[in-house]
């Protein structure tokens, strides 16, 4: 319903911001990275101007908003909730330990320990997290929208493990030209698709 919720900062606090949009305040559920990316409320004469991508989970108890500082972050959050036995606030939990692309590395490298050390994640919910996305990672990719830029086969190879590289790193947020040139940058030559990913995430990630 809610694409992103841009308006003044009214009140911020650890797990929930309040952005008065319009003279109404929309309460939004935030990760700790979030948090830690919101300009500070008392540092200027009025409150400032944020926009929180938003995500809207609609229970038979109540309507609650979800809010996130970027696009990577919220397709994140997407992906989490696919997972069976993954609800909001625990997507909200591992968001907040783990960045989106630390949380892609994870998963492509089964670091099943550094997703357990979200709140309230325990080690079968980290490996089933690792399992079921690793799935997703290709099969969902196909329905991402392709960017004009296409893989250019005299600076890499198009081989199949580029290309599900490629729509694996799209599915996880970042365009298709961003990529694209992260994986022009790696020598793949003998390279399995898990260790393209990782490098590449490492690339995207400095």
């Amino acid at each position: 319903m809610f694409y992103y919720i841009n308006g003044k900062l009214a009140m911020l606090e650890q797990g929930f911001a309040v952005i008065d949009a319009g003279g109404v305040g929309y309460k939004m559920t935030i990760t700790q990275n979030t948090y830690s990316s919101m300009p500070p409320r008392h540092t200027a004469s009025e409150p400032p101007t944020v926009k929180l991508y938003s995500y809207m989970a609609v229970r038979e108890d109540g309507v609650e908003l979800f809010g996130f500082i970027s696009t990577e972050e919220l397709s994140a959050f997407k992906l989490l909730i696919t997972v069976s036995g993954v609800g909001p606030k625990a997507a909200i939990s591992i968001l907040s330990q783990l960045s989106p692309s630390k949380l892609a590395l994870a998963i492509c490298t089964d670091d099943k320990k550094a997703i357990a050390k979200a709140n309230g994640i325990g080690p079968k919910t980290a490996a089933r997290i690792i399992l079921e996305l690793k799935d997703k990672l290709k099969s969902q990719a196909t329905d991402v929208e392709y960017a004009d830029t296409a893989m250019d086969t005299s600076d890499v190879s198009s081989s199949n493990k580029l290309s599900d590289a490629q729509d694996a790193l799209a599915v996880l947020g970042y365009s298709r030209t961003e990529a694209l040139n992260a994986l022009r940058s790696i020598d793949t030559v003998g390279l399995e698709l898990d260790e393209i990913i990782k490098l590449a995430l490492k690339k995207l990630m400095r």
